[in-house]
């Protein structure tokens, strides 16, 4: 019998690094809003997805459902309210999936809108295989450490770049949302590994995170080339 799979999409931006009235989450892309596309990802019937929870803060509920039904948006999905931080809000989204005893979650940013589904599928199997897994890439850049001193080198090839989707064990992801919440949570991988080994998987350049005016037009750019 195959593992099942849960999906928690987190959207908890407001676009002030962005410079807009909207959140990031509902910035236009490609002639849709951003969180479309990511929830699209998810909602590939390849990937086998059985539930795609989303999470917005409460103030942007009735934004979304217009939105929804502006763009015709028929992509099966339950909406829970964030929290205070986002530890908080993916511990509400996992409560939403309470229901369910076993299964593979992934966590995933609302503002990830391009992640190929071979990264996801890939961490899903992971995660299987190993209790708990996270996509991430090398960095491009050469990268210094800031020291008292001054900077030093730091060895590049031993450095990675966090992505999501991050999938855990669902019953791991609980047990490890259940301690308290602490300032080095930055990440469900953080919050995770003093429990269980993280697993890395190789993720993807094209898998940005819009944060920011430029990311979008890079977001743009890689969109129509895929097209």
């Amino acid at each position: 019998m195959s593992t099942s799979r849960f999906a928690i999409i987190v959207a908890g931006g407001s676009g002030t690094r962005m410079g807009t009235d909207r959140p990031k989450q509902f910035l236009e892309l490609g002639g849709e809003p951003v969180l479309v596309h990511t929830l699209r990802r998810f909602s590939e019937p390849a990937l086998g997805v059985q539930e795609c929870v989303v999470v917005l803060p409460p103030d942007q509920f009735d934004t979304w459902q217009q939105l929804c039904a502006r763009y015709a948006v028929g992509l099966p999905h339950a909406v829970v309210a964030g929290g205070h931080s986002r530890w908080a809000s993916v511990r509400n989204g996992l409560a939403h999936l309470q229901q369910h005893t076993a299964g593979i979650v992934a966590v995933h940013d609302g503002v990830r809108p391009l992640t190929p589904a071979a990264v996801i599928e890939a961490t899903f199997q992971a995660a299987h295989n190993h209790g708990a897994a996270v996509a991430a890439v090398v960095p491009k850049d050469s990268v210094r450490n800031l020291s008292q001193q001054g900077s030093y080198a730091l060895n590049r090839s031993r450095l990675r770049l966090v992505q999501t989707p991050q999938c855990f064990e669902i019953n791991l992801l609980r047990r490890a949302y259940q301690l308290s919440e602490l300032p080095t949570f930055t990440d469900d991988a953080s919050v995770v590994e003093d429990l269980h080994p993280i697993h890395l998987v190789d993720g993807d350049y094209r898998n940005i995170k819009i944060t920011t005016p430029e990311d979008l037009l890079i977001a743009e750019a890689l969109l129509k080339g895929n097209e």
